[in-house]
């Protein structure tokens, strides 16, 4: 397991469209997905530590940024040959268990993950409603663990103000977590 922390904020870059199979089922692109005021783009996966110890905080702050016009997406772009646990069959385990309230969709070709250069798990990239990217940072304190109840909401905090405003936060601390698992060439 490869510990990585992804690049500070390219703001102003603009969301790139997808079409992925959701674990309800359907499939989801950028449109089906946006908020009135925002976006949250997640790259998470089943296995990593680092999101096994935020799942919970990530339902609670994507259900609460839905007051604020944001919604969320979560995409799991690892190779499943080599994580068995990452496999769309445990996918929809785990969005069942945990009551995701976010689309948790399947990037098999990887080629979501390379157009938005996510480079670990989780990864966050918070658009506005231009979806412009305005955040790239941690969800909070946690890593391995997660942070103690009353650490500061970092991502949530970011994401209302750019729902307010359309503008995030200029300083941001990045994300970490597990390298995304790609395949061989």
């Amino acid at each position: 397991m490869v510990s990585l922390q992804p690049p500070v904020c390219d703001f102003g870059w603009k969301a790139v469209d997808f079409d992925l199979p959701g674990v309800d089922g359907r499939r989801y692109s950028l449109a089906d997905v946006r908020g009135p005021n925002g976006l949250l783009v997640m790259f998470i996966c089943n296995h990593c530590p680092y999101v096994k110890a935020v799942r919970d905080r990530l339902v609670r702050d994507c259900r609460e940024l839905t007051e604020y016009g944001i919604r969320s997406v979560a995409i799991m772009s690892n190779d499943p040959t080599e994580y068995p646990e990452d496999s769309f069959e445990n996918m929809v385990k785990v969005a069942h268990e945990f009551g995701y309230p976010f689309p948790y969709v399947q990037d098999a070709t990887q080629a979501t993950a390379k157009a938005y250069g996510a480079v670990c798990t989780p990864d966050f990239f918070g658009f506005n409603a231009r979806l412009e990217l305005q955040y790239r940072g941690r969800l909070d304190a946690s890593r391995k663990e997660a942070a103690p109840a009353d650490a500061r909401r970092d991502l949530f905090e970011a994401m209302v103000q750019v729902a307010r405003t359309g503008l995030g936060p200029a300083e941001q601390i990045p994300s970490m977590g597990c390298s995304i698992k790609w395949k061989d060439a």
